[in-house]
């Protein structure tokens, strides 16, 4: 039985990462902002925690309840999208701060919290986007999301020099998934997607830790 951490976990690809890891027996604690997120992941049989990564009080909560912990996988999944701009359309400061905030600093704040809740070779995933890859970029749709997520990378891969030798650290492209952020018209079921996910965290070895994989363990550029 496994111990798991995933941290944005209300709806979509982390309800479903919930869903799947519990149905295979393993031990689940899951965060959600709202009542009805925290709900859901209790339905669940999921250990479930309240966090908000915008409150900086919030987060570092976060180190209490996971005191102690061994967790074998730690997924960070929360993260917006923001204003969905086709070109090089200024966000607002308010947008500006609720994506970078949520997908850069929120990770920031998160990541050092969860550092000594690690089981020795833990796999440590922070769930980006090939949108975020600059060396492979053809669009500047959601310029303001791009950056926060070649920002993540930015992070991701600070942390797997950090852990080096005590965790994988990876970053990961869910795919174009059929969630509230990936629209209807998305080419995977958020089950595809999530399976995927798992198969290719359960097959890391020591030396992918730093390295940048789609949802079906493709290798991708940064």
């Amino acid at each position: 039985m496994k111990q798991v951490l995933i941290i944005g976990a209300s709806r979509g690809i982390g309800l479903e990462l919930v869903r799947q890891y519990r149905a295979d027996g393993d031990a689940v604690s899951a965060t959600a902002r709202s009542d009805e997120g925290l709900a859901r992941l209790r339905s669940l049989d999921a250990m479930a925690l309240r966090l908000d990564l915008l409150s900086e009080a919030g987060a570092s909560a976060l180190a209490w309840p996971i005191d102690g912990a061994a967790f074998d996988v730690v997924v960070l999944n929360a993260g917006v999208y923001g204003p969905r701009s086709a070109g090089l359309d200024t966000p607002t400061q308010a947008e500006f701060d609720t994506v970078m905030h949520t997908n850069v600093l929120g990770a920031m704040r998160v990541l050092p919290q969860v550092v000594d809740a690690l089981a020795p070779g833990a796999r440590l995933a922070v769930m980006s986007s090939r949108m975020g890859a600059i060396g492979t970029r053809s669009s500047a749709s959601g310029w303001l999301y791009r950056a926060s997520k070649a920002a993540l990378n930015s992070l991701l891969k600070d942390a797997s020099l950090v852990l080096a030798g005590r965790a994988i650290c990876v970053a990961l492209h869910p795919g174009w998934v059929r969630t509230d952020m990936g629209g209807a018209g998305a080419e995977l079921d958020v089950a595809r997607s999530a399976s995927d996910l798992r198969r290719t965290l359960a097959g890391l070895r020591d030396t992918d830790n730093g390295g940048f994989f789609n949802h079906d363990g493709q290798r991708l550029d940064w």
